[in-house]
């Protein structure tokens, strides 16, 4: 079988997978969301934080929350690494420092799970489980919450309540994260993934010295890792280690967990609205996105520029063989279309144009499909971005769903789509101006600037995977990383709640003649454009500097 064939057959292998977990899952999402039961385990929760989950919260409230929960678990998993060298199951290392403790803790808060250290090398057991694995499950909770939240904007109408903050936030995790972990632990021990707490052994003798490995609870970090569209890797090579990812059938089914929450919310979408079509026109969008990143993809790493490609089929440095160029396009599509971040391959290594690909699927702001929560709040606020334009065009107030898009809601919107890109920009631009950070730099010229950029990008748009060439664990890259982390993160979410809240309170607008109808074709594809307009407008200059110079000089 060819290396395309084979990956051919491993997308449409993928896509019916999706296609038969999107109904169940979706409409599993929407009951959990929206039952007025709560589970016994959920009570105990609840007495225990000291919260009341029927108490209706309008946006300052749910902000509140998501943002003194957020700051919580910073505090802790910052204080569990700075105490590692004390705790048992430390494995004997050391104490993480404070600028690289405050940038792990950001990272995983903020869903992001930016790596500068050596995973095997540096976190023990208790921060691996009892830290960074709880984050890759609230983390993703958080998102959920926040998207549920701006669905009932949308659901609600003549009332400012979008729910229950820790009401969404503890069903997200008991109903949907947690048992969803169980089960893909169980099919990834199966396959070969490790699961234990044993030390540090010795495995052979190699060019005189030993090498050294040590376990962990590999497979249910690994889980809720790809589920939660965290890609925080228990070591540092992530899923192109053999311990977290170890047959062509786990790389797949990696992928797969990866992307079927956010797909399946689309679902959620369209039965909390009352309308699953327009569910449908979302994930239309979506889908057009990633197919076309992954067929672009595809294209670049395939094609061959003579003898050692061609025997090789395919650009295969940095790529691992028990995967392939096919599996690895995807998996690298699906991880910077998600925020995962997880890596199958070695992103710097790709050719010009396939790194490009990966730099500007996180530049759309990650929404095909997305991240958990994450993905589907950023599509619908693209939504209303694409709503107003149509109404410039016809004269006429824009409406979606039965909402009017104002002055404040359009006001909301733009500043949504605003903070990333400043984010990222600015701070690459301090990046290459001053001095210092310039020396972490092990790549001149076009592709050196690509490491700095996509490096930004990965933190604002809470990614958190990395082109790999750069030295990031400096003061500099882990305090503004971590920064660029919780802006991106955060602020986004603020505005979000608010138009959520803004929404909440309008009274119903009856449909007309004149209404645009957005569960269409046409309103897809008048999405699917101004998502690549937005996006090109505000990121070509940098694209030209980087990736397309590298891509048509090669």
């Amino acid at each position: 079988m060819s290396p395309v064939l084979a990956g051919v057959l491993q997308l449409l292998a993928l896509i019916a997978a999706l296609a038969l977990a999107y109904v169940p899952l979706g409409n599993h999402l929407a009951r959990v969301y929206s039952s007025g039961r709560h589970l016994r385990a959920e009570k105990w929760i609840y007495k225990a934080i000291g919260a009341d989950p029927n108490a209706g919260m309008r946006w300052p409230a749910y902000l509140r929350g998501v943002l003194a929960f957020s700051a919580a678990g910073v505090f802790f998993l910052y204080a569990l690494q700075r105490l590692q060298g004390h705790l048992p199951g430390s494995l004997g290392f050391r104490s993480i420092d404070p600028d690289q403790a405050f940038n792990t803790a950001a990272s995983f808060v903020t869903n992001t799970n930016w790596q500068s250290y050596y995973g095997e090398q540096a976190m023990g057991h208790v921060v691996q489980t009892a830290g960074l694995a709880v984050q890759n499950f609230v983390s993703a909770a958080v998102g959920m919450a926040v998207a549920v939240a701006l669905v009932r904007g949308f659901a609600r109408s003549r009332t400012g309540e979008l729910g229950n903050f820790w009401s969404d936030l503890v069903r997200g995790v008991v109903r949907v994260l947690l048992p969803g972990a169980v089960i893909a632990a169980i099919v990834l021990v199966a396959c070969g993934v490790i699961q234990n707490f044993s030390g540090i052994h010795e495995v052979g003798q190699f060019l005189g010295g030993s090498q050294q490995w040590n376990g962990g609870a590999v497979a249910s970090q690994e889980a809720v890792k790809e589920l939660g569209t965290n890609g925080g890797g228990y070591f540092n090579a992530n899923s192109a280690h053999p311990f977290e990812n170890p047959t062509p059938f786990t790389n797949l089914f990696e992928i797969f967990l990866m992307l079927v929450i956010p797909v399946a919310l689309t679902r959620t979408f369209g039965v909390m609205v009352g309308s699953v079509r327009q569910g449908y026109a979302i994930l239309a969008t979506m889908a057009t996105i990633w197919v076309g990143f992954v067929a672009l993809m595809m294209w670049t790493e395939f094609q061959h520029h003579g003898p050692a490609l061609d025997i090789a089929g395919g650009a295969m440095e940095g790529k691992e063989t028990r995967i392939g160029v096919g599996a690895s396009s995807i998996f690298a599509v699906s991880t910077t279309l998600t925020s995962t971040g997880a890596v199958d391959s070695f992103h710097s290594s790709f050719t010009g144009l396939g790194g490009g690909i990966t730099l500007l699927g996180m530049q759309l702001g990650e929404i095909a499909p997305g991240g958990t929560g994450s993905g589907l709040y950023g599509m619908l606020v693209m939504a209303v971005i694409a709503v107003f334009v149509a109404g410039l065009m016809v004269g006429r107030t824009p409406e979606y769903l039965g909402k009017r898009i104002g002055v404040r809601q359009i006001k909301f919107a733009a500043l949504y789509i605003l903070i990333t890109p400043a984010l990222v920009l600015v701070l690459t631009a301090a990046a290459m101006a001053l001095p210092t950070p310039g020396h972490s730099m092990t790549n001149a010229g076009a592709h050196g600037f690509s490491e700095i950029l996509y490096a930004y990008t990965s933190a604002a748009n809470n990614n958190g995977s990395a082109f790999a060439g750069l030295n990031a664990d400096t003061q500099w890259f882990n305090t503004t990383l971590g920064l660029a982390m919780l802006l991106g993160r955060f602020l986004p979410m603020v505005f979000v709640l608010a138009l959520a809240g803004s929404l909440a309170g309008q009274r119903p607008v009856p449909a007309t003649a004149g209404t645009l109808r957005t569960e269409k074709p046409l309103f897809a594809g008048l999405l699917v454009g101004a998502i690549i307009v937005i996006t090109g407008l505000t990121y070509f200059p940098a694209l030209a500097l980087g990736p397309l110079a590298e891509g048509l000089a090669t």
